[in-house]
């Protein structure tokens, strides 16, 4: 079987992962550009972790400036096996307050500025994104949060918008209406990705607001935000060690096949493959393109 290797992607306010033994920093190069940053490759009790934090260290990225693609390459560069995103978010229901986590089970992709596939002209491939979420990770996101006396929420919509700029009133009443759940800007296309590259993944939402349809709530700022970043981000930081510390150290099988989504994907013949696109994908599409 193969080795467990966890993969964690730090959102806002969550930049370094404390707890990280036999550390070391990493840059490690992609043929889709830059990624975020270094990776710091360790372990916690004894499983091998790596973390990448997603705006880079000081927030240096936006959600529209980060690049997905770089970022998923070079996680499964190193072995990722499960991938799980720590994001802030908004949120559209009352008893999702700022200091709820959400285990969401799906997402709505309103970005549109932003590199979606590893495939395209020279080498397409289909994946499905039915069920984006791998439900072995929430399954055990859940169990560490129960152990640590964090409450977590299975099931909700993400939906990701472009950013930077918050929601209108309008968009926000409309979201909510729509039935959703929370609201960010970094998880799409980083979970069509990861399924591309055949890497589990699961988010933890980190409610930081109401987003603006909250009428004791009606504008969101920054400074609002870093308030409860800050007790999000120690939350969060206890609930990956409990999930380390919990996490088989053999690879589980994917039940939805997240782990397997490239062997029906590929639909251009072989010779019509253009061959400098199928050596960049040497990585997130080895194991299909070299079969």
């Amino acid at each position: 079987m193969t080795k467990s290797v966890l993969g964690i992607i730090g959102g806002s306010g969550i930049y370094d992962l404390p707890g990280l033994e036999n550390v070391r920093e990493e840059h490690v190069a992609s043929p889709w550009g830059e990624p975020s940053g270094a990776l710091r490759i360790g372990e916690m009790a004894g499983l091998p972790v790596v973390f990448l934090p997603r705006h880079d260290k000081g927030h240096r990225l936006s959600p529209s400036d980060i690049n997905y693609r770089a970022n998923i390459d070079v996680l499964k560069r190193v072995g990722v096996t499960d991938l799980i995103s720590l994001s802030a978010c908004g949120s559209f229901r009352e008893d999702l307050p700022p200091g709820a986590f959400v285990l969401v089970d799906q997402f709505v992709d309103r970005t549109h500025k932003r590199e979606s596939s590893f495939f395209g002209k020279g080498l397409v491939a289909h994946v499905s994104m039915a069920h984006p979420v791998s439900p072995r990770l929430r399954i055990h996101l859940a169990a560490a949060g129960r152990e640590e006396g964090i409450d977590v929420v299975r099931d909700g919509t993400y939906v990701c918008i472009e950013g930077p700029q918050f929601s209108t009133l309008a968009e926000s009443l409309t979201y909510k209406q729509l039935g959703y759940s929370v609201i960010g800007m970094t998880n799409m296309p980083e979970a069509k990705l990861a399924r591309e590259a055949e890497i589990c993944y699961a988010t933890v939402a980190m409610v930081t607001d109401f987003d603006c349809w909250h009428p004791d709530h009606d504008a969101v700022t920054v400074q609002d935000v870093i308030k409860v970043l800050v007790g999000n981000a120690e939350k969060a930081k206890r609930l990956v060690a409990r999930l380390a510390k919990d996490f088989p150290r053999e690879h589980e099988p994917c039940p939805i096949g997240s782990d397997r989504a490239l062997d029906n994907a590929l639909i251009t013949a072989p010779e019509a493959r253009d061959p400098d696109l199928v050596k960049k994908l040497d990585a997130v599409a080895g194991r299909i393109l070299n079969s």
